[in-house]
């Protein structure tokens, strides 16, 4: 098995779509070709945040952790896991009856075999209509009043799913500068669910409220938003 390079993993739970709350262990990957300016693991990929050294860490250890956690599902992500060869791992993970779940922007041809794939469209790397054909959920980042409008465009008729979250742009609401457009892009959310119902739905990042995913063994200190210390984390 050919080892991945693994820029943390820790055992939590779930703080956002359709498993929110659910004990998860993540393992989350080093390399995003995407870079989103306000990218919350930007650890994964932002020059000044990066270990010198990449940890490669061979698929069949990564299952027995996740298996020894107790975990009721396992979360690949990144930076963006589709741009690994995920068969070993995810086959690793199915025989010691993890279900295994993937976040990706749905770029990138998925390989491996998914108990459930959340798809985050990115403006820099559309997604494939492929992988658009085998998401469970999609998460739509709402970075401004006409995020919903344009996205809503970009996907129409190119998905399956009946869950469609909508979610605030994080750094909108952590950055005083910008706290009042945050307040519009979260009542922009609230008015697109009520006028249109399913498959829309009002997310949040839960886990970063309680904070969760650094009371973990494993996780990795905070990385600025985007890498940019101005954006808090």
């Amino acid at each position: 098995m050919k080892p991945l390079p693994v820029h943390e993993r820790f055992h939590t739970w779930q703080g956002e779509g359709c498993h929110l709350g659910k004990s998860a262990y993540f393992i989350r990957m080093h390399g995003c070709p995407v870079k989103c300016s306000w990218c919350d693991s930007a650890g994964t990929w932002h020059p000044e945040h990066t270990p010198d050294e990449l940890e490669q860490i061979d698929p069949a250890t990564l299952a027995e952790d996740a298996f020894a956690s107790g975990c009721e599902i396992v979360v690949l992500t990144g930076g963006e896991p589709a741009i690994h060869d995920l068969m070993d791992i995810t086959h690793a993970l199915r025989i010691r009856s993890l279900p295994v779940h993937i976040e990706t922007c749905g770029a990138y041809p998925l390989r491996g075999e998914f108990d459930w794939v959340t798809l985050s469209p990115k403006w820099d790397a559309l997604p494939l209509d492929e992988t658009l054909a085998e998401a469970h959920e999609l998460k739509i980042i709402v970075e401004d009043e006409a995020s919903i409008e344009k996205w809503v465009a970009e996907l129409a008729g190119r998905y399956q799913t009946d869950q469609v979250w909508l979610h605030p742009e994080w750094s909108l609401l952590n950055d005083e500068s910008r706290r009042a457009e945050g307040k519009k892009v979260l009542s922009r959310i609230s008015e697109w669910v009520k006028e249109h119902g399913s498959p829309y739905r009002a997310g949040y990042q839960l886990h970063k409220v309680y904070q969760v995913d650094q009371q973990g063994s494993g996780s990795r200190p905070l990385v600025p938003l985007g890498g940019d210390p101005s954006k808090g984390v």
